[in-house]
């Protein structure tokens, strides 16, 4: 899959992102795939290109653009335990700094940005992400209901922010959804609470905990990978975008 290097205009500056899409010359329905909170990296590229393989434009910005070009802070090749709060402790400024203003200005920019490129089919689009970029899909999603079709998170903390937060972002979500969470982000009990709440919305989802995974689980540079949760999170992605996106 070929692997293009773009700038996204936003309202603060210029966002450096990459794309991945098909090498047929046909357009491709859009998906928006916001990173973990450890960014772009070469196991992201390696996502896109495998979700472009089935078939779609798959847009990757540096949402923390605002401190640098990605990767923002230098990260090993494999991250493991040992390694995680160093690298926390830089990267919890630039997330606690990306505020729900932020979030949702950026998306306005990224999906104006995904629906012109010539590669992209005319219709609805989707967004998906990783960690808190799960919860940055949820965001985008229930901000432009018109466009945005379908949204997945994994191990994202969607509903972290407690059952006020949670009713004002489901109330305008009109996309399907899917969450895969990792057993030792949410209990059982967390489950129901948030799938109640999707249900009293009235949102098409499935909201599930993917057996024996830590969070992190879809990272293969991480110790928290789990090779059959992947496998389970794209049985569930793919088939999401297929029922919501019509391709070409």
């Amino acid at each position: 899959m070929p692997i293009k290097t773009l700038q996204i205009p936003t309202a603060d500056g210029r966002a450096d992102a990459f794309a991945a899409f098909p090498e047929q010359g046909e357009r491709h329905p859009g998906v928006l795939m916001y990173a973990d909170g450890f960014g772009i990296r070469p196991v992201l590229r390696e996502m896109a290109r495998e979700l472009a393989g089935h078939g779609y434009y798959v847009l990757v910005p540096n949402v923390f653009y605002r401190h640098g070009p990605a990767p923002v802070i230098e990260l090993p090749e494999h991250i493991g335990e040992e390694a995680r709060p160093a690298i926390f402790a830089r990267l919890m400024p630039m997330i606690e700094a990306h505020t729900t203003e932020r979030v949702l200005s950026d998306a306005d920019a990224y999906l104006a940005f995904l629906t012109a490129q010539p590669e992209v089919s005319a219709g609805p689009v989707a967004v998906t992400g990783y960690c808190i970029g799960g919860l940055l899909a949820m965001r985008t999603a229930a901000a432009h209901p018109g466009q945005v079709a379908a949204v997945a998170g994994f191990h994202g903390p969607v509903g972290a922010d407690g059952p006020e937060s949670l009713h004002l972002l489901l109330s305008t979500l009109t996309a399907e959804v899917h969450l895969g969470h990792a057993e030792t982000d949410l209990t059982p009990e967390a489950l129901d609470e948030l799938n109640q709440a999707l249900d009293a919305a009235g949102v098409d989802h499935t909201s599930e905990i993917y057996p024996g995974t830590a969070h992190g689980f879809t990272m293969s540079d991480t110790d928290a990978f789990n090779p059959s949760a992947l496998r389970r999170h794209w049985d569930r992605l793919l088939p999401l975008l297929d029922r919501t996106l019509a391709k070409s």
